[in-house]
C-alpha cells in the first residue's frame, strides 16, 4: 500500500516540478534550467547519501551492464521534454501524454523482459485500460466548435 502512495507522491511532484521548471526557463533559458534542476538534485541526492546509508560510489563500477548507468543522462532530457510540453501544451495535457507514454512503454518493457525486467505475458485488461486511457485524453483535448 505504501508503493501506491509514493507512486502517487511521485506523480503530484513531476507535475509541480514541471511547472516549476517551465516558468524557470521563461528567465533564463532551458538549458540553464535544466543544468541547475540537475545540480540541485545532485546537491539534495549528496545531502541526502550523507546523512543515510554512505555506501560507496565505488559501487557504480560493478553496475552491469553499463548503458545502465545512463538514467541520470536520460534525466536531462526527461527534464528538457517536460519543460518544452508543458511550455507547449499546458500542464494538464503535457502530463497526461506523458503518463501515457510512460504507462506505454512500461508495458512494452514488461512484455518484452527487457532491461532485465521480468518477462510479463499480455494481458488484455491492461490493453483496455490504456486504451481508455487514451479515450480519456482526446475527450478532455476536444475543443467545442
Amino acid at each position: 500500500m505504501i508503493g501506491f502512495f509514493i507512486a502517487l507522491i511521485s506523480g503530484a511532484l513531476m507535475s509541480v516540478q514541471g511547472v516549476f521548471n517551465t516558468q524557470v526557463t521563461k528567465t533564463s533559458g532551458i538549458w540553464v534550467a535544466n543544468a541547475f534542476v540537475q545540480f540541485t538534485a545532485l546537491l539534495v541526492c549528496l545531502g541526502a547519501w550523507l546523512f543515510t546509508d554512505r555506501s560507496s560510489f565505488g559501487t557504480l563500477a560493478k553496475v552491469e551492464p553499463k548503458y545502465m548507468l545512463l538514467g541520470g543522462a536520460i534525466g536531462a532530457f526527461i527534464t528538457y521534454t517536460v519543460i518544452k510540453s508543458m511550455e507547449m501544451l499546458g500542464p494538464a495535457r503535457a502530463v497526461m501524454l506523458i503518463v501515457i507514454a510512460q504507462l506505454i512503454v512500461a508495458y512494452v518493457i514488461e512484455l518484452l523482459g527487457m532491461f532485465g525486467v521480468e518477462k510479463q505475458p499480455l494481458e488484455w485488461r491492461k490493453i483496455l485500460g490504456m486504451l481508455v486511457a487514451i479515450v480519456g485524453i482526446v475527450i478532455f483535448k476536444w475543443e467545442k466548435s
